[in-house]
């Protein structure tokens, strides 16, 4: 019998299940959606490792807590870029990047100089940015695969079931606990996946604007991940022609070629999100739940699975936790 058994398959469950499996515990995994797909919000994430850019509107424990993220992935998973984060804006809009710097630390200024050498297809498009070279990314679908690899390895699958949740149970369904979660909500999420061979990017690179801030992170051979809109409702099924045409425009803004790109995938879904946009672990009825990883959810999944094993095997109160757990 195992040690454990953890609801969810996505990218919180299966953090969750490779630290406690390095660990040395016993692991099952039950997903109701079969493993790790386009049924999950993780599914269509950017992959940003970005710790000093997200402290722009988030709370302190992203950008400390962030900082495990890269060194987590590259030892359990492997495909870690660090390439760092470039952050531009139009010259009309030159008060955003200023209001982004005042927001955040460890970046440097650059010259349209500086990036042209970092970016040479964006030479002569922008005149100032910001760098984060401590920064990197990955591509979310080759993670999540390489961790449920891992665990397979160790004779661990996924069972395709729903099972109804028992003591012992660690529960990282995402807005599939809102049963048991009541001040879950949900946050819609639209992103596109282009191919445009006209453009070459070796970074994630951030377009700011006072509506919609772009992000574009190249995934290899021409493929773009765009996204993303943040909308405040649980509705996953579509995409609103407004918020393509802003995503699609942005784009256009970054780079002309980009109108002429072939999109390749709609991505839309709601991310869990607490009331803070901060992660929760609670245990009630001996059951451990994991949740809320908004918009941070490659970011911020290894420190909540640390948090989730140290609690489960150690019974240390983790930092995500706002209740009395005696």
């Amino acid at each position: 019998m195992p040690d454990f058994t953890i609801i969810g398959a996505g990218v919180a469950g299966l953090a969750v299940a490779t630290e406690l499996a390095a660990r040395g515990a016993g692991v099952a995994i039950a997903d109701a959606g079969g493993g790790p797909g386009g049924h999950a919000c993780s599914w269509w994430a950017g992959g940003m490792l970005a710790p000093w850019c997200e402290g722009e509107s988030a709370e302190e424990p992203v950008v400390r807590l962030g900082q495990e993220a890269a060194g987590w992935w590259a030892r359990h998973a492997g495909g870690v870029t660090m390439n760092g984060t470039l952050v531009v804006a139009p010259e009309r809009d030159r008060r955003e990047l200023d209001r982004f710097a005042r927001r955040t630390s460890d970046f440097e200024w650059c010259t349209a100089d500086g990036i042209a050498a970092l970016e040479p297809d964006l030479a002569g498009r922008f005149r100032t940015a910001l760098f984060f070279p401590a920064e990197g990314h990955l591509a979310p679908r080759m993670a999540l695969a390489a961790l449920r690899d891992g665990l397979r390895s160790q004779g661990i699958e996924i069972a395709n079931e729903q099972r109804v949740l028992k003591p012992g149970m660690i529960d990282c369904r995402g807005l599939a606990a809102r049963e048991a979660l009541s001040d879950l909500r949900g946050v819609k999420g639209e992103m596109l996946v282009l191919r445009c061979a006209d453009v070459t990017l070796s970074r994630p690179v951030r377009l700011l604007h006072p509506r919609i801030p772009l992000y574009v992170v190249p995934r290899g051979d021409g493929v773009f991940m765009l996204g993303a809109t943040m909308i405040e409702t649980g509705e996953r099924g579509r995409i609103t022609a407004r918020s393509m045409l802003e995503l699609l425009s942005a784009a256009w803004a970054l780079h002309p070629a980009f109108a002429e790109a072939e999109i390749l995938e709609i991505g839309v879904d709601a991310r869990p999100a607490f009331p803070d946009n901060l992660p929760r672990i609670r245990r009630r009825g001996g059951i451990i739940h994991a949740n809320g990883l908004y918009r941070h959810g490659f970011l911020l999944a290894p420190a909540l699975a640390r948090q989730v094993a140290d609690l489960a095997l150690d019974g240390r109160k983790p930092e995500f936790c706002d209740e009395d757990l005696s």
